[in-house]
């Protein structure tokens, strides 16, 4: 069934009138009908059952039915600290981070960062709202505007959490063990070049550890997807234990 993410809070036994945008999404993009039912979820990740009542490309309504309960959400909260890269490897790791469940993604510029600034947030908003819609999530992550590692990680808000160095670090699967029972974690990937000693040592200084992703060297992209999707094996809900 159709997912529609909103603004704002959406009451129960409320008609909801869809902006321009996603009027047009779902006259035109979806071809949708009158009286076709979607899922539509608030800003709050609450999901309701609804109904639509007018259809048109310019206005559409929506008559919201009843409580939808299906919550995808992994109970691993993972922010993701990710080196920034060029061009469309970001998006994938963006689209791809979405589809496993990331709450987070801070673009981190470091020593070895190949571009220094982008204008892409608005479209990484875009791609993690598709990816949320077509994997059937409740929430879009929150995508950060690319900042530098020192200070991101300085952040009182990023308490502990592994950076991956491809010199040295303890493997993966021990590094994650210190979170076992946690319902929270940070992990850095670099860019294209990987982190600099002095980027690992001052990660290390605010409570990082070091890991390791094995003895070959992944690209930036590969690392983010591989260690992601190990974190929700151990600790998340990939695994498909309750």
């Amino acid at each position: 069934m159709t997912r529609l993410f909103l603004d704002g809070i959406i009451q129960k036994e409320r008609v909801v009138h869809l902006t321009a945008e996603k009027a047009h999404y779902i006259a035109t993009v979806l071809r949708s009908k009158i009286h076709d039912t979607l899922i539509v979820i608030d800003s709050t990740g609450a999901a309701y059952s609804a109904r639509i009542s007018v259809i048109d490309k310019k206005q559409t309504s929506i008559e919201i039915i009843g409580d939808f309960h299906q919550d995808n959400e992994s109970p691993l909260d993972i922010i993701l600290l990710q080196g920034l890269l060029r061009g469309e490897k970001m998006d994938l790791v963006i689209q791809k981070a979405t589809e496993l469940g990331v709450t987070e993604i801070v673009p981190v510029i470091t020593g070895r960062s190949q571009i220094r600034e982008t204008r892409k947030l608005q479209r990484w908003q875009k791609i993690a709202g598709e990816a949320s819609r077509q994997c059937g999530r409740n929430r879009i992550p929150l995508i950060h505007e690319p900042d530098a590692l020192e200070t991101v990680i300085a952040s009182r808000r990023i308490k502990r959490g592994i950076i991956f160095w491809e010199k040295e670090g303890a493997s993966f699967s021990a590094a994650l063990d210190q979170f076992k029972g946690e319902k929270k974690i940070v992990l850095c990937i670099g860019p294209e070049g990987g982190f600099s000693e002095k980027e690992v040592r001052a990660a290390e200084d605010r409570g990082f550890s070091v890991a390791s992703l094995g003895k070959r060297i992944l690209r930036a992209e590969t690392a983010s997807i591989v260690s992601i999707s190990i974190a929700q094996f151990v600790l998340g809900d990939v695994s498909g234990q309750k």
